[in-house]
Formats: structure tokens, sequence, C-alpha cells
């Protein structure tokens, strides 16, 4: 699915996220040692789900820049932006580098290709419950996705 990841610079080789149990939508639970490699780890959770496969042509580069009132509502526009991607353009992301995050911002270039499977829908990212905490080993939250 995504050949190349990257988080402040520095290649990601691990897979940090699980799907959890959830009463009424779906859930999945992501980590990672720096906010980075949270955002790409949730990034790569999303497209897991819903059971993205990419057409290998016709590859593009994009850089996006986001805002937010805080980590969570960032992550949040992050990935409802990864979503409307999907729907309006029916493209998703290869690859990741992430230029610039901070609690607030989010500039990051992406590899885009065109989508040739998305099997499951997913229609939002939720604030349902979120909170970014802080773990021993770095950070971690669960994501709630509306489907």
């Amino acid at each position: 699915m995504v050949d190349n990841i990257f988080a402040g610079g520095k290649p990601m080789d691990k897979v940090c996220f699980e799907e959890v149990e959830h009463t009424a939508d779906w859930a999945y639970r992501v980590w990672g040692k720096t906010l980075s490699e949270l955002f790409v780890q949730a990034a790569l959770g999303l497209y897991s789900l819903a059971g993205l496969e990419l057409a290998k042509d016709d590859v593009q580069s994009r850089e996006i820049k986001l805002q937010g009132v805080d980590a969570e509502s960032l992550l949040v526009a992050w990935l409802n932006e990864l979503l409307y991607l999907h729907e309006s353009e029916n493209l998703a992301a290869d690859k990741f580098e992430i230029i610039n995050l901070d609690q607030q911002h989010l500039h990051i270039r992406m590899m885009l290709m065109p989508v040739q499977r998305w099997q499951k829908d997913i229609k939002a990212v939720t604030y349902h419950n979120l909170s970014i905490q802080n773990m021993e080993l770095g950070l971690e939250t669960t994501l709630v996705l509306d489907v």
C-alpha cells in the first residue's frame, strides 16, 4: 500500500496502529514517538481500514497546509482532508513527508496516486473522546470514524 513514509525527515519502518472495538462506529488506536509519526500512522491506519489499493500510475506531488486550534483538531482536519481527496479527486497518498508540524500547523508533501480500490466507506473522522495522550514511549490516541 504505502511504499515510503517519512515523519520529520526520517523514514519510518513500523506500523503503529490497530483497530479497536467501538459500540456504534469504527475506531482505531494509533501511536508514535513524535507528533509527526502519530499523524502519519493515523493516515496509514485510515487507509488500511478503508482497504485502500492504489493504481501505480499518474503520480503527482502535492503540498498541503492545514491549521487547527490544537493538535487534536489538526489531526481531525488532516484525516478529513485525506477523505476529501479520495471523494473529490479519487486520490490517496503513497508517500508522506512532513515539512513542518506543531500543535496548530501542518505542512506536508504527499505523493498522490489514483485509488484503484476503496473497500469500506468512511464518512468522516470524529472528535468523539479524542485526546492525544503522552505515554511512556511517545504519543497515543484513539480515533473514531463515522461510517
